[in-house]
């Protein structure tokens, strides 16, 4: 049985900066396959020519694939599962999949059609991440342009055009696995302190809150939660069921005209950092998943990989963590390799290095 394909579910209002954010990711892709569907609708394929005009080898024209009537949680059947399924059939399938959903939507009855019996043994939710515009949000806003956000719902007669942002935001909220404060050049450090608890507060727990510049953040911090987001729908279940589940669409991202500033393609990567950590063999598996768990809790870390050499095993353990959960399992031998444990962490910058290798080394 092929491993399942995973899916990354990207959310935000019109604005926030999804398609930059996206854009960003795939010239970062490292030479990893990633296709892309677009939901679309109205203005048709603004997003799509942007990105199919981004000239990036990873990304080709047969890789964009655009949902082109409207509102996901309507079209289900008729298009998104049919477009899922030429993506998965084709014979170069992607290694990762990103879907950008409209400025209103939920993601949640997105993330609840993988399911579907068609490709829930395909594909996979790997992570919702949802954008939000922190200069906006911190003013009391949703949106840098409340305005276009109610104009926008105003030309899709299935919506309940009733529902409050604030009501959709929630939504959103309650469905990420990561919430991205898009827009921080714009904040004081301050406001991002205090945006970042508050969102992590309205979050599940677990959910990461992280800051970023133009969309940029490392390829390895959005992709590769692992966490299969289809079948834990309970914990992220809308807290608002609006008119059958509607939203609207979000057909052009203005993220890349706010205030005009101007920043390089790379600006936002020196927000994050990573080091590595070595210590000798550790004696019980269960009680190091634990301390790794408590260290990544204590100090904020993002991701954390490597391996770990085990007393009287001959198999090195290989640990993964993204965020709190922590997973491990036995791969390969150690073979001519030296017996030690190696631990990659990565995180926001201004990690302290020392207290981490002392408390990953205890």
């Amino acid at each position: 049985m092929p491993a399942k394909i995973p899916a990354t579910v990207v959310t935000g209002f019109l604005g926030a900066g999804k398609t930059t954010l996206i854009r960003h990711m795939l010239e970062n892709a490292n030479g990893k396959r990633i296709a892309l569907i677009i939901n679309e609708f109205g203005d048709l394929g603004v997003d799509g020519d942007i990105l199919k005009g981004c000239g990036i080898e990873t990304c080709s024209e047969e890789d964009v694939m655009e949902l082109s009537n409207g509102c996901i949680c309507c079209t289900v059947a008729e298009d998104f599962i049919p477009t899922m399924q030429k993506l998965l059939d084709r014979e170069n399938a992607p290694d990762h999949i990103v879907i950008e959903t409209s400025g209103l939507a939920l993601p949640q009855p997105l993330v609840r059609a993988f399911n579907w019996p068609e490709i829930s043994t395909r594909v996979t939710v790997d992570g919702v991440v949802t954008v939000v515009d922190g200069k906006a949000v911190t003013e009391g806003r949703f949106a840098h342009n409340v305005a276009a956000v109610d104009a926008q719902r105003k030309m899709d007669e299935n919506l309940d055009h009733e529902t409050p942002l604030s009501e959709l935001f929630e939504d959103q909220m309650a469905c990420a696995d990561m919430i991205v404060i898009n827009k921080s050049d714009l904040m004081t450090s301050e406001e991002i302190e205090a945006l970042s608890e508050r969102l992590r507060s309205e979050a599940r727990s677990g959910v990461q809150v992280v800051t970023s510049t133009m969309g940029a953040l490392p390829t390895e911090v959005l992709l590769g939660q692992g966490i299969s987001a289809e079948m834990d729908m309970e914990a992220r279940h809308e807290l608002h069921h609006h008119h059958h589940d509607h939203d609207d669409d979000d057909h052009h991202d203005e993220s890349d005209h706010h205030e005009d500033h101007d920043h390089d393609h790379d600006h936002g990567h020196d927000a994050f950092e990573s080091f590595v950590v070595t210590r000798a063999e550790i004696t019980d598996p269960t009680s190091f998943a634990k301390q790794v768990s408590e260290v990544i809790r204590a100090y904020d870390i993002l991701r954390l990989k490597g391996f770990a050499a085990v007393a009287g095993k001959p198999m090195r353990m290989t640990i993964q963590a993204v965020g709190p959960r922590v997973d491990s399992y036995f791969d390969q031998p150690f073979g001519s390799n030296a017996r030690e444990t190696r631990l990659v962490v990565i995180g926001e910058t201004g990690l302290d290095r020392a207290a981490i290798t002392e408390a990953l080394s205890a």
